[in-house]
């Protein structure tokens, strides 16, 4: 049974940026697909959107498997019905232990961050893609950090990966802008409110230096999808002009 609602896609859906933009397109009347590895919150997931009158569903699939991503949507659509909106959110999932020093990385080490960063986002266009460009709709959202738009050393190895989604992102907008599909990157630099990287390194949900409100990225996000007039927001706490 489908929905009469639009609906946005939470690829990798946490309790930072996820939910935010769950909450900020279904207080637009969205119906939300909550996309995550684990089932393990879903249900808590679920009766928080509920409290706000959000009609959502959620899925388990590892969005590094390209056949998972082909399923899960496809689940989501028969379900929901199109899907119009895509949120992909998990470009650092796992990685950062994996990340090495430029001058001491070879081409292994940076190819090998390229496959979760950038792979991933390339596999998710391909499944929703062809059907926006039917249609002469949709919008696409990329999470992406700040090491992709500034030089930032201590992320090593991430750095290029994130430079190379940022590029990809603001390539495929303008490829795509006059078909009548909209896509943007969400620039981020700083720590996530109540995001699960944020709890890790400061034990709190509160506000701390170099810190970010979730639910001020998600307002931002959906002005661009009003406006649909900038391929890219820079949301910078860590010392530089947004």
């Amino acid at each position: 049974m489908t929905s009469s609602s639009k609906v946005i896609v939470v690829l990798g859906a946490g309790p930072g940026l996820g939910m935010s933009m769950a909450r900020r397109f279904g207080r637009e009347g969205f119906a939300v697909a909550l996309v995550s590895r684990s089932d393990a919150r879903h249900a808590a997931y679920r009766t928080q959107l509920a409290a706000d009158d959000i009609e959502a569903r959620s899925y388990v699939a590892d969005v590094t498997d390209p056949a998972q991503v082909r399923d899960v949507l496809d689940r989501i659509a028969a379900d929901l019905g199109d899907i119009d909106t895509v949120y992909y959110g998990p470009a650092a999932v796992d990685i950062g232990s994996g990340i090495v020093p430029l001058p001491d990385a070879g081409a292994a080490q940076v190819r090998a961050s390229f496959e979760p960063v950038v792979l991933p986002a390339v596999d998710v266009v391909a499944a929703v893609l062809p059907r926006m460009l039917e249609r002469g709709d949709g919008a696409l959202f990329f999470g992406s950090g700040l090491s992709g738009l500034r030089p930032m050393p201590m992320l090593g190895t991430l750095a290029p990966a994130s430079a190379a989604l940022r590029m990809y992102v603001l390539t495929l907008a303008a490829a795509v802008r006059d078909r009548g599909v909209y896509a943007a990157t969400l620039t981020i630099g700083g720590s996530v409110e109540r995001g699960d990287i944020h709890r890790m390194f400061h034990g709190q949900d509160g506000p701390v230096p170099g810190s970010l409100d979730p639910d001020e990225i998600a307002d931002r996000a959906w002005r661009m999808y009003v406006s649909r007039d900038e391929a890219e927001a820079v949301f910078d706490a860590l010392g530089s002009a947004a």
